[in-house]
């Protein structure tokens, strides 16, 4: 898999803490299952995987530094949630290399637009000094990463890209010209949530109720016309319908970012980012998700945490 066009990553935000999955998903993995599903990953020719230090309550990044071998691409985070310090981008820097045991990080995103240029200053010494080798940013606005670029820009170092939520339900960051604008400069555009926790997996009978799907259960019913329209167009793929959801996000040229706790969902999400679809189906899918007007997480759901200079 090329670093600069990456078909899918594997979100890591799902390689929980026991109590983390069953609170959240109603279920949790063990080290075992996850183990597999690395390797299913791989075998798959799927070497991204991203991280963040608070993902499934800690756990998520020390078990990849743990599991994966050392092919795997890894994609970790700064999170400024505080006013900026000196160093701290160091700082946190230095605590991943320790968890993931390995002497650069691959790509590093500035998780929120806080302290933009002091952060990205701290980001682009190290990226000088060969401990992150591409730089990204997630969760900015469309005037945000265009600062990211600028700054970026005066160390002679390109943007490498934007991580930012997108889903069938959430397309705000394509409307506003985000997305085409990274398009036209040559920046990848991941998407997170592509499922959105779950709520694009149309309900099965038994199924666990972790907490997100408790939450958006009554929306889930409103879904009903963006789940027929997913499995009508799925049938003749022969796949399933979140894989649909996964296909939507490649066919329209960006990266998708899925949560894969075990073995087969590395493979689904394998087979799903190879489907390409018909410009008819894509604007199908899209009049569905219209039609319903539901939205679950917002494409701006962490704007609560940009501190107000």
């Amino acid at each position: 898999m090329d670093i600069m066009k990456p078909s899918t990553v594997i979100g890591t935000n799902s390689c929980d803490s026991k109590a983390y999955g069953k609170l959240l998903r109603g279920s949790s993995v063990d080290d075992k299952t996850i183990s597999e599903t690395v390797r299913t990953a791989i075998d798959k020719d799927i070497f991204i995987f991203d991280t963040a230090q608070d993902y499934g309550f800690g756990k998520g990044q020390k078990m990849i530094g743990r599991l994966c071998p050392e092919n795997i691409i890894i994609s970790a985070k700064y999170t400024p949630v505080k006013a900026y310090k000196q160093g701290q981008v160091r700082e946190s820097a230095e605590r991943d290399l320790r968890d993931f045991d390995r002497d650069h990080i691959d790509i590093y995103w500035l998780h929120l637009p806080n302290s933009i240029e002091q952060n990205l200053t701290e980001m682009a010494a190290l990226y000088k000094e060969g401990r992150i080798r591409n730089i990204g940013v997630s969760n900015f606005t469309l005037r945000e990463c265009r600062f990211a670029k600028l700054i970026l820009a005066r160390y002679g170092i390109p943007l490498y890209g934007v991580q930012n939520h997108y889903s069938l339900l959430a397309r705000d960051w394509e409307k506003n010209g985000l997305v085409k604008w990274c398009n036209d400069n040559g920046i990848s555009f991941w998407a997170w949530a592509v499922l959105e926790e779950g709520i694009l997996v149309p309900p099965k009978k038994d199924e666990k109720q972790g907490l997100m799907k408790l939450i958006y259960n009554r929306k889930r019913r409103k879904l009903k016309p963006l789940y027929k329209t997913m499995n009508n167009i799925s049938k003749k793929y022969g796949v399933t319908a979140p894989q649909i959801a996964m296909a939507y996000c490649s066919s329209k040229g960006i990266v998708p970012i899925c949560g894969c706790r075990k073995p087969y969902q590395a493979e689904q999400l394998s087979e799903a980012v190879k489907i390409r679809l018909t410009d008819k189906e894509i604007w199908r899918l899209e009049t569905a998700a219209d039609s319903v007007n539901v939205k679950v997480l917002g494409a701006d759901m962490f704007r609560f945490a940009v501190i107000k200079s």
